[in-house]
């Protein structure tokens, strides 16, 4: 379900049923009521007044809940976006259950369901955990850190990340954290940002031989290596189908009674 698209209809619905009683029906009721005064000569009773100019329900729900959707629909639009994280694609960054913020401008502005850019205010850098249109089934949104810009040279090979021949630096943390007695924990560094990963040593993963990221696309992974279904898989993620750079975990859920304890920057 389009949750975007179900927000623009009520918008548009109920924008134009408030609309169209400000300009014909709301006058409508005022003259009937006029005439109706103007044929007594004992006036009206207030609840027969309060009756006859009454909003009918339809025009009550619309001019109560417009302000409300447009105002969400604004927010989530152009400012700020929640999501739930339904994976462990991420982990140790992002885990299960956890709630975070998407920022919606960082990357430019873009219009509701087309998701078409119309300013640019910034472009994804690499490291950005960022969220996106799924290019295989754009009705789903993945959740990934970006590794490579346009005009990058990647290749991945013995669970190492290389960018135009280099490798990316890591160092090993905890070879068996608690509760992934099968997982390295590891600090990569991309650029200036530092971020940790999980690798398994036993599960020999993909291989990706050297690609080149073509202009106006980027190469993205999880940093559950070995568990994340990411640009190793199926291929570059289109400037078009980005939704927004995630900046920071608000709440953690998992059935129970909601954390904010986790509440952080992401990074």
């Amino acid at each position: 379900m389009d949750f975007s698209l179900l927000l623009v209809i009520a918008v548009a619905l109920t924008g134009v049923i408030w609309g169209l009683d400000l300009m014909w029906w709301r006058p409508a009721r005022r003259r009937r009521l006029a005439t109706v005064e103007a044929g007594t000569t004992e006036g009206l009773s207030e609840a027969a007044r309060h009756k006859a100019v009454k909003e009918p329900w339809p025009v009550d729900y619309a001019r109560s809940f417009f302000p409300v959707l447009l105002v969400v629909l604004l927010l989530r639009s152009f400012l700020v976006e929640p999501f739930q994280i339904p994976s462990g694609s991420m982990r140790p960054t992002l885990e299960v259950g956890d709630f975070i913020l998407v920022n919606k401008f960082a990357y430019g502005l873009r219009l509701p369901v087309t998701n078409t850019q119309f300013v640019e205010l910034g472009e994804p850098e690499r490291g950005d955990v960022m969220v996106f249109r799924f290019p295989n089934e754009p009705a789903v949104n993945f959740i990934k850190r970006v590794v490579g810009l346009p005009g990058d040279r990647l290749r991945y090979e013995d669970k190492q990340l290389y960018i135009n021949g280099e490798p990316v630096p890591k160092q090993l943390l905890d070879p068996a954290p608690p509760g992934e007695p099968d997982e390295w924990l590891l600090e990569e560094q991309l650029g200036e940002l530092s971020h940790r990963i999980y690798n398994n040593p036993r599960d020999p993963g993909p291989r990706v031989r050297e690609v080149v990221v073509p202009e106006g696309h980027y190469f993205t992974m999880g940093d559950n290596r070995d568990h994340s279904n990411d640009s190793r898989y199926w291929g570059f993620v289109p400037e078009e189908n980005i939704v927004g750079r995630a900046f920071a975990v608000w709440m953690h859920w998992d059935g129970g009674l909601p954390s904010f304890t986790s509440v952080r920057r992401i990074h």
